[in-house]
């Protein structure tokens, strides 16, 4: 079973980048590991001078940026590990080279080392915390070990490996996700805190530090303003937690010129959805040929991949479970529809009644005098239009079975009311649509998956068992 770890490799009190660097990329160098460097493979750098060519980079981001180094993070692993006896040492090195492709987006030069001297082989995935225009910086982000684990995954289902479906998870972060004990590092815990409180809406940002202070931080307020919280040696300050966190961003979601919710959503990528699985054998026949079946081949591995992420993300690995949850899914999905279609037809009767009601007012002393002409013919025919508008209104009144005419200001406050409470439907809406459209396509994934185990079961038995 392919397991992750994304590691974030520090500086050494007391020693250098360069040697700090030679230490890491050494070890996971190490010939008698690697099959005297059989098993080594890189990306836009070379393994035996890997660590010059890290130290350039970051002597170039200085001087491209004018920035200097703001923590003492220099390079990044991903440990990736796979089940005894189930990968060649070459295709294990394929698949890290993949993964480290995927998750750096080829931004970063990076080096995969595939060690075989244990029971399990493993890569050591070593990639440049600078980029390689020398313009950015890598910088861990909380969910970074999920990203691994689900590129991994999908990487490992495509060749036909096992992963491991229901990985331990800590109630707040994913941390090391193999039942690590990793905690939150001091500034990580700090950005969370402050987005509970923000999301919180606090009217001001005196009552903004209040809430801080009373979720466990001495606050120190001058030049910079600090935070220090339990068991923390020194204070933070808030600027070095990056642009999201500074002052004037915090007071700006607080005043509500920006949104804490957008701000968010800018910085993750959207997640790929879960699609159908394709029916091969059925496009087969109508025509496909041997390169729609390949395509069709790993389009299926990619989703089922995808769906299996989304049931261990939604702890929907019992069919029971999930079974359930699409009934409830699409309870809630009918529930809310019928509420917006119920709205929208009454809004649609509000509207076509404050026309008639206005119609109706105003044609109201031509009918009266058209009646007490003894519906003369010439009266009708010189005020058609107005006789006719007045009509229109009286039989939408009986279709409607509107009694007592109700007045157009008590329309348009029944009506305001309903647009209001459509749109705060429509909230939602869209995302229980969402929830149930993917908890609908992952069942129908694994409907789709049982059938198929159960036929080739039933070919494998004897004739006269069948």
């Amino acid at each position: 079973m392919a397991t992750t770890r994304l590691i974030s490799m520090h500086q050494n009190k007391g020693k250098s980048i360069a040697d700090c660097l030679a230490d890491r990329t050494d070890y996971a160098k190490n010939p008698d590991k690697t099959n005297e460097g059989e098993y080594i493979s890189s990306y836009e750098c070379d393994p035996k001078t890997i660590q010059g060519e890290f130290l350039l980079s970051k002597r170039q981001y200085s001087n491209i940026t004018g920035r200097q180094q703001e923590n003492d993070v220099i390079a990044y692993q991903i440990r990736q590990s796979f089940k005894p006896g189930e990968i060649s040492p070459e295709l294990a090195n394929k698949i890290g080279y993949e993964l480290g492709m995927s998750f750096t987006k080829g931004n970063h030069a990076f080096i995969v080392a595939t060690h075989i001297d244990k029971a399990h082989i493993h890569n050591h995935i070593i990639f440049n915390s600078t980029s390689l225009d020398c313009t950015k910086k890598f910088r861990d982000f909380l969910g970074s070990g999920k990203a691994v684990r689900k590129v991994s995954d999908r990487l490992c289902l495509e060749y036909g490996l096992s992963i491991i479906e229901n990985p331990k998870r800590e109630k707040s972060h994913y941390g090391k996700w193999l039942g690590d004990k990793k905690q939150l590092s001091h500034s990580e815990r700090l950005r969370q805190i402050i987005d509970e409180v923000l999301a919180k809406k606090p009217v001001d940002f005196t009552v903004f530090l209040e809430e801080i202070r009373q979720s466990g931080y001495e606050i120190k307020q001058g030049n910079h303003l600090s935070f220090k919280g339990e068991n923390q040696k020194k204070f933070i300050r808030l600027h070095s937690l990056g642009n999201d966190y500074s002052e004037e961003e915090i007071k700006s979601i607080i005043s509500g010129e920006k949104s804490l919710t957008n701000k968010n959503r800018s910085s993750q990528k959207p997640q790929p959805r879960v699609n159908l699985l394709v029916d091969i054998q059925a496009k087969l026949q109508v025509g496909k040929g041997a390169g729609y079946e390949q395509w069709a081949k790993i389009f299926n591995l990619k989703q089922m991949a995808q769906t299996i992420n989304f049931l261990t993300e939604n702890n929907l690995l019992a069919y029971e479970d999930l079974e359930e949850k699409s009934h409830t899914a699409t309870n809630n999905f009918n529930q809310l529809s019928g509420e917006i279609k119920t709205a929208e037809k009454r809004m649609a009767e509000i509207a076509v009644l404050k026309a008639h009601i206005i119609n109706y007012a105003k044609t109201r002393d031509v009918y009266t005098a058209y009646r007490k002409a003894g519906y003369s013919k010439k009266f009708y025919e010189e005020h058609t239009s107005d006789l006719l508008l007045h009509k229109a209104a009286k039989a939408t009144f009986d279709e409607l079975g509107v009694k007592k005419l109700p007045t157009v200001k008590a329309l348009q406050a029944e009506y305001a009311e309903l647009l209001a409470n459509k749109k705060k439907v429509y909230g939602s809406y869209h995302n229980v649509k969402k929830e149930m459209q993917e908890v609908l396509i992952a069942k129908a994934n694994i409907d789709r998956l049982l059938q198929s185990e159960t036929s080739e079961k039933e070919k494998e038995k004897p004739l006269e068992q069948r």
